[in-house]
């Protein structure tokens, strides 16, 4: 791992937090990590492209299949990394991701990745509890992934209650205590 200068993948999955990604995004790269950054279809319905483009420097991955990659988006976007940070970690992504199942690009790159990973969930407190995304996260803990979240909180549902996705400062300090590198 580059201790001058490491690389992140930062993959957004559909959700209101997604907001919260831009912020992560620029806090990572104040620090002198280099930023890439993909998303699900439905992160582009929360939150632009033109945004993480302009916060990470680089161009966004969008879609598996991209004619600017041509070894392909997941092996690209996967290669050299040192750590993998999903903010925020839908139910989706992480169903997907816990059952190995590849039909997307974020999924296809978790399955490519031999990085660490962190997970940031964020959901309604409903789907937070169920029995099945609880195995999920189960799961996951016994893949390696790391989960960051979620709290208790005010969720866009408008209840109170757990799946609130942490906020970008905590995620972003477990991102250099895992990459071991000083925060400013």
């Amino acid at each position: 791992m580059s201790k001058t200068s490491p690389t992140v993948l930062l993959c957004i999955g559909g959700g209101i937090a997604a907001y919260k990604s831009a912020m992560l995004c620029s806090r990572l790269v104040q620090n002198g990590v280099q930023v890439r950054v993909a998303m699900s279809d439905a992160a582009t319905k929360f939150i632009g492209v033109p945004t993480l483009s302009a916060l990470s420097g680089r161009s966004v991955a969008t879609s598996l299949f991209d004619a600017s990659r041509p070894l392909g988006s997941h092996i690209e976007l996967a290669d050299g990394l040192d750590l993998m940070i999903v903010a925020p970690a839908t139910a989706d992504l992480l169903a997907k991701f816990a059952h190995g199942i590849a039909d997307d690009l974020i999924s296809t790159t978790y399955l490519q990745a031999t990085c660490p990973v962190i997970l940031s969930p964020a959901m309604s407190d409903s789907m937070w509890n169920k029995a099945a995304v609880k195995r999920n996260i189960e799961t996951l803990a016994k893949d390696g992934c790391k989960m960051i979240g979620p709290e208790s909180g005010w969720l866009s549902c408008r209840v109170r209650g757990d799946g609130r996705m942490s906020e970008p400062d905590t995620i972003a300090a477990a991102i250099f205590a895992a990459l071991e590198l000083p925060q400013s």
